[in-house]
């Protein structure tokens, strides 16, 4: 189908984009899963292949060709000028172009990990920024799933999208239940659970020797508040970062790399 031009903004079909929240679209009624907004051709790309399914594409003038080219001729992109789409969303579009996307149904955490040798578990960060940038970490230095738990920021929240580059739609992901389930399931597949916190009793992690491990879990805690007493008592070993001048913790982005690194 051909690029429509929006003129103006009550074509009924602009409703994804117009200011609405992460919440909503999480919420959208009339969908299964609910929406995501892909930001930029890259993590549209990476969408469609990760088998996610477009709804439409919002273009400003000089992307829709490339958004046509992603998508083909059965999705609606709709195109206008700069300050129209910004009245629409509510924020410009840097990246040329802004993708609606229905949400695929979460995997089974079980099944999810099945066959995962190095996997995160994230709980209770509640940036998504900071959610992002641990998806980047995790998908770039290699494991091979990620868990988060129910009181967890969203990962196909937009800035999460953005800030991971599209890595939330790369590396595989679900949500995991309460803690005791969640360590039920780690010791029917054999993870040893190390957790980075700072307790008297923690290992440096110079000195934790991941390899030892076939199968590994990585528990990250929130910010500021780091890991619950529940998410401790889970865990096989608690692993902490060594640092120097007085300095006590990195930002829980920062830590998963730094981490995911040491024991990959």
């Amino acid at each position: 189908m051909p690029v429509t031009l929006i003129t103006e903004l009550s074509d009924p079909r602009l409703r994804d984009y117009s200011h609405q929240t992460d919440v909503a679209l999480r919420k959208a009624q009339s969908t299964e899963h609910g929406i995501y907004l892909a930001e930029s051709a890259l993590v549209l790309e990476r969408a469609l292949r990760a088998g996610h399914t477009p709804r439409s594409v919002l273009a400003l003038g000089g992307t829709a060709a490339e958004a046509q080219a992603l998508v083909g001729d059965d999705v609606p992109i709709f195109s206008g000028a700069d300050e129209l789409l910004a009245e629409l969303t509510g924020y410009v579009l840097h990246r040329g172009l802004i993708a609606a996307m229905n949400r695929p149904p979460l995997p089974d955490p079980a099944a999810l990990i099945a066959d995962a040798r190095r996997i995160v578990i994230v709980e209770n960060v509640a940036d998504p920024t900071n959610l992002g940038a641990i998806f980047r970490s995790a998908g770039s230095i290699g494991a091979d799933a990620v868990l988060v738990t129910p009181s967890c920021t969203d990962p196909f929240y937009r800035r999460a999208i953005r800030v991971s580059m599209g890595t939330v739609l790369q590396v595989p992901w679900t949500r995991t239940g309460d803690w005791a389930s969640t360590r039920a399931m780690m010791d029917a597949h054999g993870f040893h659970v190390a957790a980075l916190a700072l307790t008297p009793d923690a290992v440096s992690l110079r000195d934790f020797d991941g390899a030892t491990h076939e199968r590994l879990a990585l528990v990250l805690g929130a910010e500021g508040t780091g890991l619950t007493d529940a998410a401790i008592a889970a865990a096989d070993t608690v692993v902490q970062i060594p640092m120097k001048h007085g300095i006590d913790s990195l930002n829980v982005a920062a830590a998963s790399a730094v981490a995911m690194w040491a024991l990959g």
